[in-house]
């Protein structure tokens, strides 16, 4: 099968990179830096530069996939994205739509690009890295929820547009995994979120605090062989399941989220920073 990934410097791709590469599948992994896109090379795997928030270098990247793919792709995993903390009131627009470009927009051009594709060469399986915060929302977290909750509509307007054609479209919603999601959210709470100005003062510390543990701060917390597993089970299905959870609290919520109403769960959810 010839796979493409994005996002996989570290954390979920790259786990599913090697996996799949050493399960034997032509496998492009695709980076944002040329330094690791290198790095990857190096450690026997085919990458390519691909940058989200850049459409030339999204289709430049899709392009170099073809030629080490002879011109076919059986599966594009959707996987780059990071997480911009901070309230909404204190993010800036430009911020939010850093957010989108990255995790929705990014995402949206390259589908487009690859479902033609996989119409030429009969069908494909497109797969999306959803989250937890995409069925719930929590504090702080209100530009990744956003993204994510619009990742889910887009998703499953998608897999109806899809249903009379050979592509199938998953979800994989996550909840903690290991991986470098908090450095990385930690790098863009710094940059766009004046704590000292914020009114959140005191649970901004706490946040910077939980964002700075190199170990998991949940008990819950799996690591990427967990989302594997459900890329696998996709993989193998002739005809795959509209979502995947992984991870103890997306079957929790997603349980909640159901039954509860809303005042109830806003009450449930509203005690988390």
């Amino acid at each position: 099968m010839n796979i493409l990934i994005t996002g996989c410097s570290s954390g979920i791709g790259y786990y599913c990179a090697h996996a799949l590469h050493t399960a034997g599948h032509t496998v492009v992994a695709s980076c944002r830096k040329a330094s690791d896109v290198m790095r990857l090379k190096a450690e026997g795997l085919h990458c390519v530069q691909l940058d989200m928030d850049d459409e030339n270098s999204i289709e430049q990247g899709l392009e170099a996939t073809l030629k080490l793919t002879g011109g076919k792709l059986d599966l594009l995993f959707n996987n780059a994205a990071y997480g911009q903390p901070g309230a909404l009131e204190d993010l800036p627009t430009e911020a939010l739509r850093k957010q989108f470009e990255t995790n929705l927009f990014g995402w949206h051009h390259l589908t487009r690009a690859v479902i033609p594709v996989m119409l030429e060469n009969g069908g494909g399986k497109i797969i999306q890295n959803s989250s937890v915060l995409g069925l719930v929302a929590m504090k702080y977290r209100g530009a990744y929820n956003a993204s994510k909750f619009a990742l889910e509509g887009y998703t499953d307007t998608l897999r109806l547009e899809l249903e009379d054609t050979p592509i199938h479209v998953s979800l994989i919603e996550p909840g903690p995994i290991e991986s470098q999601f908090r450095a990385n959210a930690k790098a863009m709470f710094e940059q766009y979120i004046d704590i000292d100005s914020s009114r959140h003062q005191p649970n901004y510390r706490n946040i910077l605090s939980r964002l700075g543990k190199t170990s998991a701060t949940s008990k819950f917390t799996l690591g990427p062989e967990s989302v594997m597993a459900r890329v696998e089970a996709i993989i193998n299905a002739a005809t795959p399941k509209p979502r995947y959870y992984v991870t103890q609290p997306t079957y929790i919520v997603g349980f909640l989220r159901r039954i509860l109403p809303s005042q109830w769960l806003d009450k449930l959810l509203g005690k988390s920073d």
